[in-house]
């Protein structure tokens, strides 16, 4: 008996896995950013069937493996894995909390598509302004681009499989968890003004926040500690004007 063979749990050496069906399961990516205070969204052109032509979400399948001892990646790997090889974003940005990553929803309904039955793994992910010249198509991905977000909302070009209902799902979670939590800390530079956390909150929540409500969430922020002030200030625009206070985000808080 192999090493392998004795390492497997007592009670399965009759089991037979063949006997059920495996569903093939993939990883959608719901890449977010904001660009000219806008909401906008990396879609790919599919180069291949089916839906070639189309727009779609970034992502691919998962390694399942085909042995007992051999059960593939792990789903977030597998995330990482296709946002490196979908858009050139690396596990290293990640890591270094440049980009954000979260698991969102599992999309699992019959005919979803053509090929077979596909389960797929949607996760959201938000990356700073700065990092969009290093987004790039895959193989199969006739182009990447980044695509306000009413434009895709819109339906100006139907979104292949069910990745219009992908969004939809991102969208909701994404602006439920902006008030939350410090997810805008990948939407905005490093050290921001109030002013730009704002206009922030405003592509995202997709419409013009009133101002002093907003300084009220600025200073319950400040109050969590989800912020902290940098003692810097800015000057806002060519002509000058009052600086403006700086802030950052906590390092320290999670998301």
């Amino acid at each position: 008996m192999s090493r392998r063979a004795a390492q497997r749990p007592q009670g399965l050496e009759g089991y037979d896995p063949q006997r059920y069906a495996k569903p093939s399961v993939t990883v959608d990516l719901l890449i977010f950013t904001v660009l000219a205070g806008e909401l906008a969204l990396l879609l790919i052109r599919r180069g291949v069937p089916p839906f070639k032509g189309s727009l779609a979400l970034p992502g691919g399948f998962v390694d399942v493996g085909s042995t007992p001892e051999d059960q593939g990646e792990d789903l977030e790997a597998a995330a990482r894995r296709e946002l490196g090889e979908e858009t050139g974003l690396t596990s290293e940005l990640l890591d270094a909390r440049r980009v954000h990553l979260e698991q969102l929803h599992t999309f699992g309904a019959p005919g979803r598509d053509p090929r077979m039955r596909v389960i797929s793994v949607a996760y959201l992910a938000l990356v700073p302004p700065d990092l969009i010249d290093h987004t790039r198509p895959g193989d199969d991905a006739a182009e990447a681009r980044w695509r306000p977000l009413g434009e895709v909302m819109g339906g100006v070009e139907p979104l292949a499989f069910d990745h219009a209902r992908i969004v939809e799902v991102g969208l909701a979670r994404l602006r439920d968890r902006l008030d939350r939590s410090d997810v805008a800390a990948c939407l905005v530079p490093p050290s921001f003004s109030a002013a730009e956390l704002r206009a922030v909150f405003e592509a995202v929540q997709g419409h013009p926040l009133d101002a002093p409500n907003f300084r009220r969430h600025i200073r319950r922020l400040l109050g969590d500690g989800v912020i902290v002030p940098t003692g810097q200030t800015r000057t806002a625009g060519p002509r000058g004007g009052r600086p403006a206070a700086l802030y950052r985000f906590d390092p320290g808080e999670g998301r």
